[in-house]
């Protein structure tokens, strides 16, 4: 993971909490915080909220500057693949709600207040996408 975000990352062990999710343990902090998590760092750094489907549920995460940046990855004591497939805040929202989001996003806010965000990790590249088949019009 780009170093630039290794103070995100600390941030938002500090922010996790069992008001940003009721899944959050102190053993697991970060379960259960996928949505609320994507949702504020798009907020933050732009870029695009992507999914994947593990079991059942789907996963959240974010792709800036032509990364993937999984900040909730810790929460699956398993490895699988990801799927990288478009999705959207409403989406995104689904995993959680209002409440959870304005927690997670003034401790956020609160946590980074003095940072100087670097611009450079602002560009927005989408990440590579299957190409759907073209339709045809009668």
């Amino acid at each position: 993971m780009n170093r630039d975000f290794k103070g995100i990352e600390d941030s938002l062990l500090k922010c996790w909490s069992r008001e940003t999710s009721s899944k959050w343990t102190v053993e697991n902090p970060s379960c259960g915080q996928c949505g609320v998590t994507a949702l504020v760092i798009n907020d933050l750094f732009g870029g695009r909220i992507l999914r994947t489907r593990i079991d059942d549920q789907w996963h959240y995460y974010n792709w800036i500057d032509g990364q993937r940046f999984d900040f909730t990855r810790n929460q699956f004591r398993f490895e699988f693949d990801y799927q990288d497939i478009a999705s959207n805040r409403d989406e995104a929202f689904t995993d959680t709600d209002e409440f959870q989001y304005q927690e997670l996003k003034k401790c956020m806010e609160k946590e980074n207040q003095n940072m100087v965000w670097n611009p450079d990790l602002l560009k927005k590249k989408p990440p590579p996408q299957r190409k759907a088949a073209p339709s045809k019009h009668l």
